[in-house]
């Protein structure tokens, strides 16, 4: 048997169908023994409920999905990487022969309950800081053979950045600061900060940690009379035992350092963040953060494959609507619509204009038909539609 050094699987594990649940190899056993494993099915994937009583969530996982199922004789119909989904309505269409995808199932919502409630956490974080950037600081919170797709999930969801330097592979720079180690090792904080600045690249912004040693306000002036001009922002990652109250301690060091003519230094934030802190901390004046655990310790989305048709016939378990079924969204006010499976032209009620299918093709007997999504637009495009229904219910219709 082979050793494993870090319990990670690989890619060809995946996609042999070896991470999965062992009563799905027991199904298609049986199914087998009973000449019934060619029987075409169609499953649904949807959400049974969104993380923290949230309305929406933004998917994430596509891109994997697509490349899981590639091979393999089966038609999936999706939404887009970074599409906005709510509770009970289908995200994916899988139609095929079940004893050729049985044993994916486990995979396929792991694939996809993750990464999206990352996403989703991302996303709610983002809007909690008014535009202003949010970083994946969470890494070191999640097992690294998985930090990767935590880190684009994040990304996709809204974060402005991320510390790992393996972003670099999606085209990204990574981004970080300087931890309290830099600063221990040089005793004297001015040190440390000069060090930074004199062997850097110069396209690295100057952010100095703020809170080794003395008071954040004390440190914050220090930092700025250190580097001057080059000095892009202060961080405050002050340990919760000696916090005391953020918001306070960030309007007190917004208002040290404006009175000296530094209004230009910037204020990032980070250590036990959370959407509702963040909102706080934002309003207090402070102008970045970085955000751990909370986004990447983010609650799994709780999807759910299920048969909906056998044969063509619609068949469901209780509880579960049967039948394949459309799901159309008007590009205005977000009103959606689920419909019965096929071609329809269904027109917002309330705007009067032709609601999109969301459910589009990705892989068709086994081939991916759809082009791989550029990270950086994809966020773009998640970013815009969180920005529209903030403020507004997405309201759900049922149509046969």
């Amino acid at each position: 048997m082979k050793l494993r050094k870090f319990y990670v699987v690989t890619e060809e594990e995946i996609k042999e169908g070896k991470v999965t649940d062992v009563y799905f190899t027991r199904t298609v056993k049986i199914l087998k023994s009973k000449g019934l494993d060619r029987v075409n099915v169609s499953m649904e994937i949807s959400a049974h409920s969104i993380p923290r009583g949230w309305n929406w969530g933004v998917l994430v996982g596509v891109e994997e999905l697509a490349n899981l199922l590639e091979g393999i004789d089966v038609d999936c119909y999706c939404m887009e990487e970074g599409e906005i989904f709510t509770p009970e309505i289908p995200v994916a269409l899988i139609k095929g022969e079940y004893g050729k995808f049985a044993i994916y199932e486990t995979s396929i919502l792991g694939l996809l309950s993750q990464p999206s409630g990352v996403a989703t956490t991302a996303a709610h974080v983002k809007l909690a800081a008014q535009g202003k950037p949010v970083v994946n600081f969470g890494i070191r919170r999640m097992h690294p053979g998985i930090s990767l797709s935590i880190e684009r999930a994040s990304i996709i969801g809204g974060c402005d950045g991320s510390s790992g330097i393996l972003l670099e592979e999606l085209g990204l720079k990574p981004v970080g600061t300087m931890p309290h180690a830099l600063i221990l090792i040089f005793e004297n904080q001015a040190e440390a900060w000069k060090a930074f600045d004199e062997v850097l690249p110069k396209d690295i912004p100057r952010v100095a940690l703020v809170d080794t040693y003395w008071d954040e306000k004390a440190e914050a002036i220090l930092a700025a009379e250190t580097l001057g001009e080059k000095l892009y922002a202060v961080r405050l990652d002050t340990p919760r035992s000696r916090r005391g109250k953020m918001v306070d301690i960030v309007r007190e060091v917004r208002w040290e350092l404006d009175s000296r003519g530094f209004k230009n230094v910037k204020i990032f934030v980070s250590g036990g963040l959370d959407d509702k802190k963040v909102k706080e901390l934002s309003e207090a004046g402070a102008d970045a953060f970085g955000v751990g655990t909370f986004i990447t310790n983010a609650e799994t989305v709780d999807f759910g494959m299920d048969i909906v048709a056998v044969e063509g016939e619609p068949r469901s378990k209780r509880g579960k609507l049967s039948g394949e079924k459309q799901v159309y969204r008007c590009p205005k006010c977000f009103g959606t619509v689920v419909t019965r499976w096929g071609d329809r032209n269904i027109v917002c009620k309330q705007c009067e204009v032709e609601m999109e299918a969301l459910l589009k093709p990705l892989v068709i007997r086994g081939k991916i038909v759809r082009d791989k999504s550029d990270i950086t637009e994809v966020r773009s495009r998640v970013l815009e539609k969180i920005e529209m229904i903030k403020d507004r219910e997405i309201k759900v219709l049922y149509e046969v």
